[in-house]
């Protein structure tokens, strides 16, 4: 087995598949209502956790969301 993610780790993880879909105005869509719940289940994360991840770290969240480096 693995070794446990990091939180922030895990946060970037979710902001990025969350800010993904925000940049595609898909965030309302059945696939986003339908993956994202579940990813926050098995990060063990808060929906609010990771707002305030991409509220402090816009600028790499967004630019790893468009698959820019």
């Amino acid at each position: 087995m693995g070794k446990p993610k990091e939180l922030k780790d895990r946060l970037f993880g979710a902001a990025v598949l969350k800010a993904s879909f925000r940049l595609r105005g898909e965030e309302g869509g059945f696939a986003f209502r339908t993956i994202y719940p579940g990813v926050l289940r098995d990060l063990q994360l808060e929906d609010a956790q990771v707002e305030a991840f991409i509220r402090d770290n816009r600028d790499a969240v967004e630019a790893a969301a468009r698959g820019t480096p």
